[in-house]
């Protein structure tokens, strides 16, 4: 990257850091059971609420200890279900007129980051009539206050529970674009492991390497506060600690719930500090080849921590620490290299693998733009990297073509 561009991308991220103490973030209250909603509903004279999830997670039955709660207290649940992976202008407007009929007072996101993008979406709607979502698409463009929104998320990975975002694709355009405003954080957090037991040791391995990739990106960054890096590092020591029992021991009840409790601190760390080239460089895959977002940030996340270097060692000697890879006495050169070396050891134990099929050499130039427009000059990287300079991790990651020749 030319020095110029480098210029403008730390005086851009020195003046976001500067103005982080002043914005309105905010953590979401956590509730600890899908039990505890209709006490919260009820303390704010709320009798009709929307659910918003999909056909998956209804097939499974994870709703229904909600629901029946729900209409034990007198409150109505009206159920939208029909969220799609990147949920669409027709699923909001869907799940809108489901909320108007029923005159809610309240929306639930439940399920992955989809279903929550689709609830915040249906909240900016309700909040400002007469709009679109194209109207507000970009950064602080909401302004108002959404209707109450609670968050039950069904994985420990994406931190969708803890963000001011919303990814919303137009049914006509096919056009992905993001909502970014303060108000579209959930004021709850349901963090409650009976929803996730469920889920298959290929989900919770890679939702939960999400997180940790979430972790990391937050506290290795350059614009972190205290309270980011505490939150990350509570993170890397949950995970390190639970996740092989989540994976491996999946009705666990004590490792699912603390991957979650997991997932929600790194969700408060990067809502604040953002993330960082491995996410923009997993962004670019998934848009191109539906790669799953947690399979790419596990597979590039040790790539990208070695291309770092030692700018980063002295804090991943830190997250090596909280993840007990190493002590205070360690340098810090073989503190981050055995942390790099156990998210490896991690890939193998969980069958994640090392390479990500389908990336189309000819498709790279493109990806790494995409990835270099993301990230620049907003995430705030340890060591900046141009379009060109990034191409490297996707060759890294490409799946190479063996030679099946007779010997």
């Amino acid at each position: 990257m030319n020095i110029f561009k480098k210029l403008y991308c730390r005086v851009f991220q020195t003046g976001f850091k500067i103005a982080l103490p002043l914005l309105p973030y905010r953590t979401p209250k956590q509730l600890r059971s899908v039990t505890d909603i209709p006490e919260v509903l009820k303390s704010k004279k709320i009798d009709s609420v929307l659910l918003v999830t999909d056909g998956g997670i209804m097939s499974l039955g994870l709703t229904k200890p909600l629901e029946e709660c729900l209409s034990a207290n007198g409150i109505r649940c009206a159920v939208y279900d029909k969220t799609v992976p990147n949920p669409t202008t027709a699923n909001v407007d869907e799940a809108l007129q489901i909320y108007r009929d029923n005159a809610c007072g309240a929306l639930i996101g439940f399920g992955g980051g989809s279903s929550m993008d689709c609830a915040k979406a249906v909240g900016i709607l309700v909040a400002k009539p007469g709009k679109t979502l194209a109207d507000v698409k970009g950064i602080l463009k909401v302004h108002k206050k959404l209707p109450l929104l609670i968050a039950v998320p069904s994985t420990a990975g994406t931190g969708s529970e803890t963000t001011l975002a919303a990814v919303i694709v137009d049914s006509e355009t096919r056009h992905k674009y993001a909502i970014n405003d303060f108000p579209l954080i959930p004021r709850y957090a349901v963090l409650d492991p009976k929803v996730t037991l469920s889920l298959p040791p290929r989900i919770t391995s890679t939702t939960g390497m999400d997180a940790l990739t979430h972790a990391v990106e937050a506290y290795i960054g350059r614009s972190t506060t205290a309270g980011t890096r505490k939150d990350a590092c509570t993170a890397v020591a949950l995970i390190f600690e639970n996740l092989d029992k989540a994976v491996f021991e999946g009705t666990d009840v004590t490792a699912r719930r603390n991957m979650l409790k997991a997932s929600f601190y790194a969700g408060c760390a990067f809502t604040k500090t953002y993330v960082g080239y491995v996410h923009a460089v997993a962004h670019s895959l998934g848009g191109e080849y539906n790669i799953p977002h947690g399979q790419a940030n596990a597979i590039l996340l040790p790539v990208v921590l070695e291309a770092y270097g030692d700018v980063i060692y002295g804090k991943l000697k830190r997250l090596a620490i909280e993840a007990k890879l190493a002590t205070e006495e360690t340098d810090s050169e073989t503190a981050a290299k055995a942390f790099i070396a156990a998210i490896k050891d991690m890939l193998v134990r969980y069958n994640i693998g090392s390479t990500l099929k389908g990336i189309r050499e000819e498709d790279i130039p493109k990806l790494a733009t995409y990835a270099d427009k993301e990230a620049n000059p907003l995430y705030p990287v340890p060591v900046l990297w141009n379009a060109e300079e990034l191409r490297r991790f996707y060759y890294a990651v490409m799946e190479k073509e063996e030679n099946h020749a007779d010997q």
